[in-house]
């Protein structure tokens, strides 16, 4: 049995994760929810919230049985690699991610009152409440997710399921996420936008307005599709890191293979935990210090742990010299896994500096805001392209100096290190809607003006939390697609025996270059046009209101607040299907497309589809992480200008300038909340459904 020790140390550390987030489930329960109007508000919340995700989740189950089937279908026919185990899989994957989802959104929709009571009393109360419902999400997304790795790798070493139905429960998470961060995100920003039009800039009443019929359904909105994208990318992940090295080591190691990946998923998990119990409000009053003590006393922990477990699992283990070297240090292994943390670190502080109030970029939108609507987008769009380039120098940095000094392998370390971090990093993510919602029941329940500031202060730095986390998202995501692309290659070689030349003379790279990287605008835009699409109805559903129900304006009128959550809701599930769909049928496509040839007598139809596929992949990657980047942080720049400017800068609330910050921030929601986190998932199910393809490829040879 000590040959399974490190698959049981995921195990024991699942365990932990779950059982401690029950444990702060436990206790944010038991706090106080303030008064009878406070509680009814946030119940029509928690009943819009649930409504949202029952009928979200019936959605994509309809869609998950369908994928699983097809997934069965090429096993009858004697495609290796697919079958019964990869369905199991895509299955667990998917139960799982939409789990972690579904009780972080039942956790934060409940935490939004207790947080707002607890804002009568002082900002630092408020802050210990939203930051523990955060970590609950947190710690389910790790414990969730190290669980189902590590009973699937059981299985798959015990010999009973093959290494295939790992990548198939990382093509479950994945799916899952993308219905989950674009359901969520079509369905909150319409509401959002939708609200903000009517409410702000036509009536001129202010945000969370209890007499704006979209308010309920905007608060129900900022806690759906939390986390979604880093489960996914946490189970990608370790699975990727598996799978290169299990080429590398070959099958004699494959212990080491699927068990260091959970050793350090584990080593991070105890560390998360305990530097969630650091987070508290120091002398300073720092929300966002608060919040990072306990973020880098985790990353030092995890650091500490690290190195005893790379020299145990890895000392004397010999590379293939291709995946990693033959001469493989330890010590190497675990310094990659120190540039994975540190990369984290970087990206956290480069999307701080773009999207925090107190920043320059976000007090040149504000400033730009003085002379207009179309100068505030000017100045908020080129924010959002400047933002790109120190993410994507310090991700050359980490990605190179990885791979020098344990190859691909090294990379796969980097970041696996990187997203083990993401139990800590999910629980500042959820901090963020919590906050919103917590202001937004203070507004509504007419509480004094001392609690609004405390929960505003705690919403500027949720904005900046959540900006933070995606772009942590997106650069793990790269550094994972870059994993990916090398397992695809690589799986080519050993399963069919075939190696591929990706020369830029060869027309079939360039067209599947130019295929790949038009499909995350392609994306994006269906994503933004779904939002531009939903908010428009609710800007007509709460225009009749003001016109149609008496009273509303004066305050003795109840606007119909269960109208919009349900026009959202439809709105929602109608238009997320078409661009989740597009990860998963442009691989499928250009696979048809190889057959078509076959068919016709094209003697390269297999180096076409192979070549195409592998190249769109690249072409998927670069694109799509330029353009997730520069969305949310360009859309989590033009939310604090807009906050910068309610606090009293620049002309304050009422202004010419405040009115174009409104513009701005409107326009910055669908690219920082919808389109732009989506991206990470649709890269990720792209490169997944592309491995999942390699056994149908054998077909064209």
């Amino acid at each position: 049995m000590l040959e399974y020790a490190p698959l049981f140390l995921g195990l024991l550390a699942g365990v932990v994760a779950v059982v401690y987030a029950a444990a702060l489930i436990a206790h944010v329960n038991k706090l106080p929810q303030g008064s009878d109007k406070m509680k009814s508000i946030a119940a029509a919340i928690q009943e819009g919230a649930m409504a949202f995700l029952n009928r979200q989740y019936r959605t994509v189950a309809i869609v998950a049985v369908v994928v699983a089937v097809i997934l069965l279908i090429p096993g009858f026919f004697g495609v290796n690699g697919l079958g019964v185990w990869t369905a199991i899989g895509f299955i667990i994957g998917g139960v799982a991610s939409a789990s972690a989802g579904y009780i972080g959104m039942r956790i934060s929709v409940k935490a939004n009152i207790r947080t707002a009571e607890a804002a009568k009393t002082g900002l630092g109360k408020a802050l210990r409440v939203a930051f523990q419902s955060g970590a609950v999400t947190g710690m389910f997304v790790i414990g969730l997710g190290i669980l189902a790795v590590s009973l699937m790798s059981i299985l798959v070493f015990s010999g009973i399921a093959p290494f295939t139905a790992l990548i198939g429960l990382g093509f479950g998470g994945s799916l899952i996420s993308v219905f989950a961060r674009l359901g969520g995100g079509i369905f909150t920003k319409a509401a959002d936008v939708g609200a903000d039009l009517v409410g702000k800039i036509e009536a001129g009443i202010p945000e969370d307005d209890p007499r704006n019929p979209a308010v309920i359904a905007d608060n129900v909105g900022d806690c759906a599709g939390m986390a979604a994208d880093l489960f996914e990318t946490y189970v990608v992940t370790t699975v990727a890191a598996m799978l290169i090295a299990k080429l590398a080591f070959g099958a004699t190691a494959l212990m080491v293979a699927l068990g260091f990946p959970l050793a350090i998923g584990a080593a991070s998990i105890i560390a998360s935990v305990i530097g969630t119990s650091f987070v508290s409000l120091g002398k300073n009053g720092s929300i966002m210090g608060a919040l990072y003590k306990g973020l880098w006393i985790a990353a030092v922990i995890a650091i500490v742990l690290f190195c005893p477990l790379t020299l145990w699992l890895l000392d004397g283990v010999k590379g293939d010299g291709v995946m990693a070297p033959a001469d493989l240090s330890a010590i190497n292994v675990w310094i990659c896994a120190v540039l994975g943390v540190l990369l984290t670190a970087a990206m956290v502080y480069i999307t701080d500096h773009y999207t925090s109030s107190d920043k320059k970029p976000v007090e040149g939108i504000a400033e730009a805001s003085q002379t207009g609507h179309a100068t505030n987008i000017i100045r908020g769009l080129a924010v959002g392209m400047e933002a790109t380039g120190l993410p994507i120098v310090a991700i050359i940095i980490a990605t190179l100096t990885s791979f020098f000094l344990a190859g691909i392998f090294g990379i796969a370390v980097a970041a696996l290190a990187m997203l083990s971090m993401a139990g800590i990093i999910v629980a500042l993510d959820s901090f963020g809607p919590v906050t919103d919602n917590a202001g937004g029941i203070a507004e509504m329940s007419a509480l004094p003006e001392s609690v609004r500031k405390n929960t505003d202060a705690l919403d500027a730095v949720g904005n900046t939390t959540k900006a933070v986390t995606k772009g942590y998202a997106i650069a793990s995501a790269a550094l994972a697609a870059v994993v990916l692309f090398s397992d695809y290659i690589h799986t080519i070689v050993g399963e069919l025996g075939i190696v591929l030349n990706f020369e830029l003379s060869s027309p079939f790279v360039l067209v599947g270059l130019f295929f790949g990287g038009l499909l995350p605008y392609l994306f994006a835009s269906l994503a933004m046009t779904s939002v531009g699409k939903a908010a428009g109805g609710v800007v007509v559903e709460v225009r009749r209101q003001f016109k149609e129900i008496p009273g509303i304006m004066e305050g003795t009128g109840k606007p119909d607040y269960a109208k919009c959550v349900d026009l959202v809701t439809k709105s929602a599930l109608r238009e997320m299907v078409l661009p989740a769909m597009i990860p998963v049928g442009a691989p499928i496509l250009i696979l048809l497309i190889g057959f078509i040839l076959k068919l016709v007598g094209f003697e390269q139809a297999f180096e076409f589809t192979a070549l195409v596929l592998g190249s769109a992949l690249v072409g998927t990657i670069v694109t799509g992480l330029f353009l997730a980047i520069s969305m949310t942080s360009g859309g989590g720049a033009w939310d604090n200008a807009k906050k910068l400017i309610e606090e009293g800068r620049f002309g304050g609330k009422g202004s010419e300038a405040h009115a174009a910050a409104v513009t701005g921030d409107t326009v910055g929601d669908p690219y920082k909340d919808t389109a732009g986190p989506a991206l990470n998932s649709m890269i990720k199910v792209f490169n997944i459904v592309a491995l999942l393809l390699v056994p149908v490829l054998a077909l064209l040879v």
